[in-house]
Formats: C-alpha cells, sequence, structure tokens
C-alpha cells in the first residue's frame, strides 16, 4: 500500500523535526561528558580481560564513524581530524563532536531536501554495507548508532562504579536539550 500523500508543511515540518532530534543528539553527548567523572574516562571494561571499548574510545568512534558517513555519503564537505581512542581527552572529544555534529546536520539537512540540486542522495555507512537512499532511514540509522552507544557509555560508568544519573536522566530532558541546542522551537 502507497504512504498517504503528505502536505508541502507536513513534509517541511518532518525535515525540520528530524534536524532539531540530530542537533539535540549532539547535546546528549556533549551532556554525558560534561556529567562524567574523569576517572572513568580510560577505566577498563569490568570482565573484559583487555578487550572491549574504554569510554574513551567510544567517544572516539562516535566521532570518527561520523567523518566516514560524512566522507563516503558527504564527500564535498570540509574533512575534519579523527580523534586518536587511545590518546583523546573529554576535551579535545567535546570539540570534535561539536564539529563532526554540525557537519552531519549539513549532511543531513542535504539529504533530507528535496532540492532536485541536492548534494546528498546516498548514505554510504560503510564499505562493507550497501548504499541506502538519502533520507529517513539515513537519519534513523545515525541516531540509532549514537544511542547505542551513548546507552553503553552510560551502562559501562555505572559498572565501573561512578554515578552517571544526572547525565542519565539529562538525555531524557528533550526540552532543554532543544534549548541547549540553540532552537528556537521545542519538540514537536
Amino acid at each position: 500500500m502507497p504512504p498517504p500523500s503528505r502536505s508541502s508543511s507536513a513534509l517541511t515540518e518532518i525535515h525540520d523535526v528530524l534536524l532539531e532530534t540530530y542537533a539535540a543528539n549532539d547535546q546528549m553527548n556533549q551532556l554525558v561528558l560534561k556529567h562524567l567523572d574523569p576517572r572513568v574516562w580510560r577505566a577498563k571494561p569490568p570482565g573484559q580481560k583487555g578487550k572491549g571499548r574504554t569510554i574513551a574510545a567510544i567517544f572516539a568512534h562516535l566521532h570518527n564513524v561520523r567523518l566516514k558517513w560524512l566522507r563516503r555519503s558527504a564527500p564535498h564537505l570540509k574533512h575534519l581530524a579523527p580523534l586518536d581512542p587511545h590518546h583523546c581527552t573529554m576535551k579535545q572529544v567535546s570539540a570534535a563532536h561539536k564539529k563532526s555534529a554540525a557537519q552531519c546536520l549539513r549532511m543531513l539537512a542535504d539529504a533530507l531536501s528535496t532540492s532536485p540540486k541536492r548534494r546528498v542522495t546516498k548514505f554510504s555507512r560503510d564499505g562493507w554495507a550497501a548504499a541506502w537512499p538519502a533520507g529517513g532511514a539515513m537519519f534513523a540509522y545515525m541516531f540509532s548508532h549514537e544511542a547505542h552507544h551513548r546507552g553503553q557509555i552510560l551502562m559501562l560508568a555505572r559498572q565501573l562504579g561512578y554515578d552517571a544519573h544526572k547525565a542519565m536522566y539529562g538525555v531524557w530532558q528533550w526540552e532543554r536539550l532543544w534549548k541547549k541546542a540553540g532552537l528556537k522551537t521545542r519538540p514537536r
């Protein structure tokens, strides 16, 4: 069955809400970084016997995967420097995430556009995966990837014995996240 027809204003609102949600997504990452105890940054995951990513490595992974998506799906956008998962600081990660989130927003804005001149027409996650048409599934994949790893970070902090309550509850305060992202609207 074909999807129901939508008015132009409804499609514009969906476009805007997806971009706002991705902007708030980075505010969630920034919130977790802000409330993360520095002692947990490079702590080894429990029970991994030297395997498994540290919280620093997970945050670096998020940034570096964004760079891969940008390079493969929007090569016309400015390339950013990757993070070294073994040496990056919390301050470096925060700054890098702000930059890569801004570039991903540019990529998504173009990908979700109805303009015939849009440049982002496919979403290439990696060489092992088939490219998808750029659009809503691209946004959902990007947001889900970050939410998955944010959950890992918060769980790992708890397993290591560090309080992560402010960050855990803060990621659900979307009105505040929208405001922190500088958005003029509220979730809609």
